[in-house]
């Protein structure tokens, strides 16, 4: 009978085996409000958070969906004309801007659970306002103009949006915030002495402190995302060519990674999850950009239109955010907005390896009946 406990269990194995399993990518059009539409960020049960257009009125409102991207709700604007949703959190909570009442001017808002409702932010005193980013504590990232409308500046709110601190500049005029992680520390850009440059930047815990992360050798580089533990995305000048390339820096902000393009001369990370997987645009041969991914730590750059098919010819330009999950949201040059998921499934290799194991099995269980007889 050991015998038999010894086949079985090698049978089990070969039913179940360790491995290896090809991805299957899908990509889901997340639709419209009847004409165009964008996806801007995304949280950890895929719901998205972007823009997009109405046929006839052309006008733009901001949207989220459901989770794993079903689902598309208008939520609306602060009274003018147009909105943006631009980030969202675990709980649906979205940051933007939108134009507020009789007015062209925009202020950055922050939205309930799911967004639902809508709450001006207020500005840093000057005209305009916008939210770029929000974590879980509902601390939201942005900036605005200053009082006399002579410089923007990038700002960071307390929990639930509740006030507006000024984050200053790398000492020169302009500043400018793009993400915030868990901590409220605050990637961004801003000019440097004398306005002579814009460097990417990283602040301390809830904004405090902003210390230039230089470049990839050339004058300027722009951050555009932050992960938990620091890592910072954005695309950075190159010395001595004409091109910008993508970067992704170590944990806290140290250290610069140079992570190459699709074969063009020019490539801009925007987003970077848990594993410091990075999204983002590249161009390829013949200056047509398109959509890329990498893998953990920014090891390796694919082109995400060699991992799906558009209908109608049209193709993945751009990916502007991904999360802990691999879930990444895209747009395309005929301006939808895509989820796109990774489902592992068994390699051919593996289904051999399956239909062998039942037959052991089999074979076993006819073994076994005859012992007992």
């Amino acid at each position: 009978m050991k015998t038999l406990n010894v086949l079985f269990a090698t049978a089990m194995a070969a039913c179940f085996p360790m491995a290896a399993h090809a991805d299957s990518w899908t990509a889901l059009d997340l639709g419209t409000f009847g004409y165009t539409a964008e996806a801007f960020a995304i949280n950890a049960s895929g719901q998205v958070a972007g823009r997009s257009t109405y046929a006839g009125s052309f006008t733009t409102h901001a949207y989220i969906t459901g989770a794993n991207g079903v689902g598309m709700t208008d939520v609306g604007t602060l009274g003018g004309v147009g909105s943006s949703a631009v980030g969202i959190n675990s709980s649906g909570r979205l940051v933007g801007y939108s134009q507020i009442t009789g007015s062209g001017i925009d202020h950055a808002f922050i939205t309930g659970a799911n967004g639902v409702g809508m709450t001006d932010l207020g500005t840093l005193g000057g005209s305009h306002s916008f939210a770029q980013g929000i974590n879980d504590s509902g601390q939201v990232a942005g900036d605005g103009y200053v009082a006399g409308n002579t410089a923007q500046h990038a700002f960071v709110t307390g929990a639930n949006g509740v006030g507006m601190t000024d984050l200053g500049t790398l000492g020169g005029t302009q500043s400018y915030a793009s993400g915030i992680n868990a901590s409220g520390r605050v990637a961004g850009y801003a000019s440097t002495t004398g306005d002579a440059a814009q460097h990417a930047f990283i602040t301390g815990a809830n904004g405090v402190g902003m210390t230039d992360l230089g470049t990839l050798g050339g004058t300027g580089s722009f951050a555009s995302g932050i992960n938990a533990s620091g890592q910072v995305v954005g695309f950075s000048d190159i010395a001595g060519v004409a091109a910008y390339h993508a970067f992704l820096t170590g944990a806290n902000g140290v250290g610069m990674t140079d992570l190459g393009t699709l074969g063009g001369t020019y490539s801009r990370a925007s987003g970077v999850n848990a594993s410091g997987q990075v999204v983002g645009t590249s161009d390829v041969a013949g200056f047509e950009q398109h959509a890329f991914m990498t893998g953990a730590n920014g090891v390796g750059m694919i082109d995400l239109n060699s991992l799906v098919t558009l209908a109608g010819g049209d193709y993945l330009t751009s990916a502007t955010g991904v999360n802990d999950s691999g879930q990444i949201v895209a747009n395309s040059a005929m301006g939808h907005a895509y989820l796109l998921s990774v489902t592992a499934v068994p390699e051919p290799e593996t289904y051999a390896m399956l239909l062998a194991g039942l037959g052991v099995m089999g074979a076993v269980a006819r073994r076994r009946r005859a012992v007992q007889a």
